[in-house]
Parts: C-alpha cells; structure tokens; sequence
C-alpha cells in the first residue's frame, strides 16, 4: 500500500478505535444519570463497568488468534457491526439489567476492535515505518481519555439529548468506519500455520472470575460470610481457576503464557500492573459518582473536575518516555511513579462530601501521574527480559492482567461502596427520625437522587461523600502491593537490539550438556 492508501484506511482505522475507547469514558460520568434514570442501585451501577470490562479481557486474546486464522478485513468488520448493535441496544435499554447484558455483549466489540486495530496496523506497516504513524494512535488516545467524561457529562446535561445518546452517538461512527474500511482497507489473507486457539482457557478464567466479583457483590447483603452460598460460589470460582490454570500448562498456546509469567521480571512486573490496573480503574469509576451524587454537581461539571487526573496521565507518560529512551533506565520512573500514585491514593482517601475542591483536584493529579508514569514502563520492562519471539506473549500478558485488575477493583470497591452507603444512610435516617423501614429508607437505595424528599437527598449525599474515601482507603493497600512488587524488579538498561543477544559458545555447550 502506498503512504496515501495507508493513510485513507487509517483514517478509518483510528476512526473505529476512537469511538472504542470513548465508549468507556463516555459512560464514567453519565452513569450516575443513567442508573438513576433506570431505578438502579449501587451494585447494578458497578456491573454495567464491570460487564464490558470482564468480556472485552476475556475476549481480547482470542480475536488476535482469529486474526492468525481469518481475513483481518472481514474480523474487523464483524467486530464493528457487534459494537454498533450492542451499542444501539444500550441506547434502547429499559432496566439495568438489559443494559448490562447489552454492556457486556459491547465489551465484545470493544475488545476486538481495540486488538485487530493494531493487527491491521501492523499487517500494513512495517516496523520500520511504523513509527511515523505512532503519533496519530497517541493523539487518538489522548483525545478519547481526556474529551470522553466531558463529552459524556455534555450529553447528558443537554436536554433535547439526554443519556441515551452517549450510546446512540457511536452508531454514525461505526457506519462511517465501516463504509471507509471497506472501500480503502485492502489486506491479503495470510494463515499463519498450526494456530491454536485456547477457548477453554479464556471460558475457565472468565467464568471463574465472574463467579468470585458476583459472590463479592452480594455477600454481606443477600446471605452471610459464613453460608452455603459463599461455599459455592467462592469453592466453585476456585475451582475454575484451578481448572483454567491447569489447561494453560498443557495447551500450546494458553491465554495466559505460565512459561513468561514464571519468570521473577515478568512475574513482579505483571504483579505490579495488576495493582496499578485494580487503583486505577477502580478508583476512577467512582469519581464521577463522588462529584455528582456527593456534591451535587452536574455531569458536565463531573467531567470537568476530572480533567486533573487525566492530564496527570498525558503528560506524565509523554515526559517519563522521553526520559525513559535517553536514561535506557525504567525502574527508577516506575518507582517514583507508584511512591506518587500511593500518595495520591492516600489523600483521596482522607475526601468526605466537604473537602476542598482544590485538595481533591491536587490528589487527583497524582493519581494520573503516577499511573502515567509506572503503566507502559512495566510493560516496556516486560518486553525488555523476553526475547524477540516471546513479545506477543509477554504483552498480551500483562495487559490481559491489567485489564483483569481494573474488573476486579472496580467490581470488590463498588461492593465496599454498596455495602457502607447502606449502612451510612440507615444511620442518618435514624439520626433524622426517619423510620429505617419505610418509604424514605427504600428510597435512599436509588441513585435517582431528584426524586428524592429534600432530608433524605441530604443524607444520601452525606453518605455517598463520606464513603469514597473509604474505597480510595483500599486502593492505598493495592498500590502498596505493587510498589512492593516493583521494589523487587532488577534494574537493567534497556536493550538496543530487536532480540536478545545470543549466548556466548561456551554458555550454550554448558546448557547443552
């Protein structure tokens, strides 16, 4: 393909994975209108995240083993026409319970659209060349992460729109993605030989999970600590991954490679971004929620009093890379990075429904600093220690547990939210002599907080508030993790070749005998 061919199929490229990533960010701060316009609750606005979230990472690894198998082209073309219906369905969603089933079908669709994207790019590029084109990926990312939340809050204050269209708006996309790809996307189909595709692998560690986050959800609430149920459910979602992992060990080409992740570098470093993947979405979720429902801000206003921690990101991953190639050192940023984030965490755990904006907003820059600066650099450290045939696997690796502790943290932080809002509303309401049976304490479950009696609205706020710094309290904990994790790493130099070197003739007669 030449520049100009190249250039008229990435336009449609960056195109469909725009409209991918802004779909989750889109969502982050409307949501508390949309579950409270659907009659949710707390555990129901948890899992309309957690759904996309948990199919799209169980999905991921098995699209880019199709894309061994099949033409990209058509791929890429199934996987845009799945996002555009699950996202029209969203749209159209009547309870919470519709829509996170539709969620979890668009978490399909944003898997495969996130992973075949690059595919096609480097079906298309060459090595050499691809760096070129990196900077229109980077300005597509950072446009996605930063305009998503005030896109989202946007929509949803502007009247003649409402919620619904933060869904409806990635149908014109999609379908002029679609068209685009179609017309200018030219790709032969090459099968790679003896592909094998680990179904089971990914089935057992989805289900697996799924079992222990919806055990998480509703212990404490519907039945006990100590009951048949969490015996079943916790037993059986061990089981599972017991299961999951025993299949990795024996099949050719596991989800999850056991032989890269044995290993005390990528071991640590997977550690390390599977803590930065719990803080880090767990955390962010539930701030558009605090504004809103907390403080009693508009959606629009959430998503501005989240543009700190997004710069955080941006600017802190741009410089640390920089440094990062001239320095050939990592560690160091990494370190520096989770010591940031850690401290970020822990003033935003000290938040209640009265802490100044200003504190929040500085708790929060750290917070983007830290993720932007540890993130890529662990899977750069990663890349770093495995040889050049060994890179797919190490990446896939730790993304996919990146991904798999940001579902985690989301889903065990909006339990822990659920479980004390309950608790923190009962109190107030029998503080206030509201009696904890009635209409009032019913209603003091919704997130539909316009509808409220103006003392029980107050209370909710109160309590909403109050509580988030309490989860932010857990995501301390689990960036204590990886900064340990990362303390441990070996410091190296990066290397400038491609492949590792090859072993000295010596060396490979010992290891041969």
């Amino acid at each position: 393909m030449t520049h100009r061919q190249i250039l008229e199929a990435l336009s449609g490229l960056l195109l469909v994975l725009f409209v991918a990533m802004i779909s989750g960010t889109i969502v982050s701060v409307a949501l508390p209108q949309i579950i409270g316009a659907l009659e949710g609750n707390q555990s129901q606005y948890t899992w309309v995240v957690t759904a996309s979230l948990l199919a799209s990472t169980a999905s991921t690894p098995i699209w880019g083993k199709l894309a061994d198998l099949f033409n990209k082209k058509l791929l890429l073309q199934i996987s845009i026409v799945i996002f555009m219906v699950s996202s029209l369905a969203c749209g159209f969603a009547q309870n919470t319970g519709q829509l996170i089933a539709f969620r979890a079908v668009q978490g399909l669709g944003m898997g495969a659209l996130q992973i075949l994207a690059q595919v096609v790019i480097a079906a298309m590029i060459s090595p050499k060349e691809r760096g070129r084109y990196n900077g229109y990926l980077g300005a597509v990312m950072a446009v996605a992460t930063v305009g998503g939340p005030l896109l989202g809050g946007l929509i949803a204050d502007t009247s003649w729109l409402g919620w619904r269209w933060c869904f409806f708006i990635a149908v014109p996309f999609t379908i002029a993605a679609f068209a685009l790809l179609a017309k200018t996307l030219h790709l032969p189909t090459v099968r790679r030989a003896n592909v094998s595709i680990d179904y089971w692998g990914a089935t057992l560690i989805a289900a697996g999970v799924s079992i222990l986050l919806i055990w998480v959800t509703f212990v404490g609430n519907d039945f006990d600590w100590l009951s048949w149920q969490t015996a079943a459910m916790a037993g059986g979602g061990v089981v599972l991954l017991a299961l999951a992992t025993w299949v990795e060990s024996v099949v050719r080409e596991p989800v999850v490679p056991l032989h890269v992740i044995r290993r005390r570098t990528p071991a640590l470093a997977i550690l390390a971004s599977l803590a930065v993947g719990m803080a880090m979405f767990g955390g962010s979720v539930f701030l558009g929620q605090y504004f809103q429902i907390g403080r009693g801000f508009s959606p629009t206003e959430a998503g501005l009093l989240t543009i700190p921690m997004m710069a955080g990101v941006l600017l802190s991953s741009t410089i640390s890379g920089r440094m990062v190639s001239n320095t050939g050192r990592t560690k160091p940023y990494i370190l520096v990075g989770l010591v940031v984030l850690l401290a970020g965490f822990a003033g935003l755990s000290t938040i209640d429904h009265e802490t100044s904006l200003v504190l929040i907003s500085v708790y929060m820059l750290a917070v983007g600093i830290g993720v932007g600066m540890s993130m890529q650099n662990l899977v750069l450290v990663i890349q770093n220690t495995v040889p050049l045939s060994e890179i797919g696997a190490a990446s896939g690796a730790v993304t996919f547990f990146r991904s798999l502790g940001g579902t985690v943290g989301v889903s065990v932080l909006g339990a822990v939210l659920a479980n004390r809002v309950a608790t923190s509303i009962s109190e107030g309401l029998v503080k206030a002599g509201i009696p904890a049976g009635g209409d009032a304490a019913a209603a003091g479950g919704s997130l539909n907080i316009a509808a409220l009696p103006e003392p029980v609205k107050e209370i909710v706020r109160s309590a909403y508030g109050d509580a988030t710094g309490h989860i932010f309290l857990i995501s301390t904990a689990i960036a204590a993790v990886g900064l340990v994790a990362a303390a441990f790493l070996k410091p190296a130099r990066l290397r400038d070749s491609l492949d590792l070197p090859a072993p000295p003739a010596k060396e490979e007669a010992v290891a041969g005998a």
